[in-house]
C-alpha cells in the first residue's frame, strides 16, 4: 500500500519542490543568468563535434580560418571567447552555418527541452508517463491561471 502514491499527493510534492528551486530565486539572481546568454563552452564543444565529424584537425582548422592551433584549442576549450567574424570563418571553413555552431544559445529556442523530454520520457513506464504528462499540464494550468510571467 505505501508503494501506490496518488496523483494529488505526487502534485504536492513537486509544487513545494517547484517553489523551492524556482520560484525562492532571487530576482538579481535571475538577472544574472539571462545575461549569461552566450554559452561559450558550449560553442566550443560544438565546433570540436563539427571538425571531428568531418575529420578536420585543430591544425588543418586553423590554417583553414588563417588562426594559430593554440588560438583553436583555446575556443574549443572555452579559454577565448571568439569573435562574430571568427565564428564565421569557422562556419565558412566547415562548410556549415552559424546556427550549428550557436545551436542551443538563444533564449527562446523552441526545440530547447525537447531532446531531454524525449530522453526522459523513454525512461518511463506507461503510467510513469500519464503521470508526467498529467503534472505538466497541471503546472502549465497553475501557471497560466495564476497568470505567472517566468519570461522577466
Amino acid at each position: 500500500m505505501d508503494s501506490v502514491i496518488n496523483y494529488y499527493e505526487v502534485m504536492g510534492l513537486v509544487l513545494v519542490h517547484f517553489q523551492k528551486s524556482v520560484m525562492s530565486t532571487s530576482s538579481e539572481k535571475s538577472r544574472k543568468e539571462v545575461l549569461k546568454v552566450v554559452n561559450y563552452e558550449l560553442i566550443g564543444k560544438r565546433i570540436r563535434e563539427l571538425r571531428m565529424q568531418q575529420i578536420v584537425t585543430q591544425e588543418q582548422l586553423a590554417e583553414m580560418i588563417d588562426m594559430s592551433v593554440s588560438y583553436v584549442s583555446y575556443i574549443e576549450n572555452a579559454k577565448k571567447k571568439p569573435s562574430l567574424e571568427t565564428l564565421i570563418r569557422i562556419s565558412n571553413a566547415l562548410g556549415i552555418t552559424l546556427d550549428e555552431i550557436l545551436s542551443g544559445n538563444q533564449l527562446h529556442n523552441p526545440t530547447d527541452y525537447q531532446t531531454d523530454m524525449d530522453l526522459l520520457m523513454n525512461e518511463l513506464s506507461q503510467n510513469e508517463k500519464r503521470l508526467v504528462f498529467e503534472l505538466i499540464r497541471s503546472v502549465r494550468d497553475i501557471l497560466r491561471s495564476n497568470h505567472w510571467n517566468l519570461e522577466k
